[in-house]
């Protein structure tokens, strides 16, 4: 029996508790030391895959969507911020931050599997759009992000216009819903468990160490 973990990671990069997830399960990780036993895919998860090209502000979208007001808004703004900046991460919102599409940023994910760099223009992509106000919908943002960590410009481009791809990920993504899955972040223990929402990294411990018993 293999004795590597393999974690399926179903998010996706304009939400916020994905990265806060993430946070704790990579610390859990690493409070363990099975850093080299860990293979970490992430899978794609559209939380409004008919967001228009246009976008949507944010606030009017979470009053739209979840019925929230502005003061909900700014506490849950304030909530995920203190909780990202506990493990390192900065959350910046501003008025002007929209809600966006996601589809090509999960196209050029699937791209950066191929040479090992998804976790790496993951992470990059959570940053560009929660932290430096950039538009992770808008194609050059993409391909620039994908070019800063080193994947060539010219095959993302390619990757961005391959029609096969794209509708490969709104395959894998309606294989995920048809296994239940309806909320992120969900993570996925050896395809066998699974824990949805950013639990606490304690809660990551004691499922990767019922694993490695």
């Amino acid at each position: 029996m293999s004795n590597r973990i393999k974690l399926d990671i179903i998010s996706d990069v304009v939400c916020p508790w994905c990265i806060v997830g993430f946070k704790h399960l990579e610390a859990a990780i690493n409070e363990l030391g099975i850093q080299d036993r860990v293979d970490i895919e992430w899978q794609p998860f559209e939380l409004n895959p008919d967001m228009p090209a246009e976008g949507e502000n944010l606030r009017d979208h979470v009053a739209r969507k979840y019925g929230a007001s502005r003061e909900d808004s700014d506490k849950a703004r304030n909530n995920i911020a203190e909780q990202g900046a506990q493990y390192g991460f900065k959350f910046d919102y501003f008025e002007e931050m929209k809600m966006v599409n996601t589809r090509d940023a999960h196209v050029l994910l699937e791209h950066a599997k191929l040479f090992g760099l998804q976790s790496k223009l993951k992470m990059r992509l959570f940053s560009a759009f929660f932290t430096e106000h950039k538009d992770v919908s808008d194609r050059e943002v993409l391909l620039n992000e994908a070019q800063a960590i080193g994947i060539a410009k010219q095959g993302a481009a390619l990757a961005l216009d391959d029609i096969e791809l794209k509708n490969s990920i709104q395959a894998i993504e309606e294989q995920w819903h048809q296994m239940g899955v309806s909320g992120v972040p969900t993570v996925v223990f050896n395809r066998q468990s699974a824990m949805t929402g950013a639990h606490p990294q304690q809660s990551f411990k004691q499922a990767l160490q019922e694993l490695i018993k």
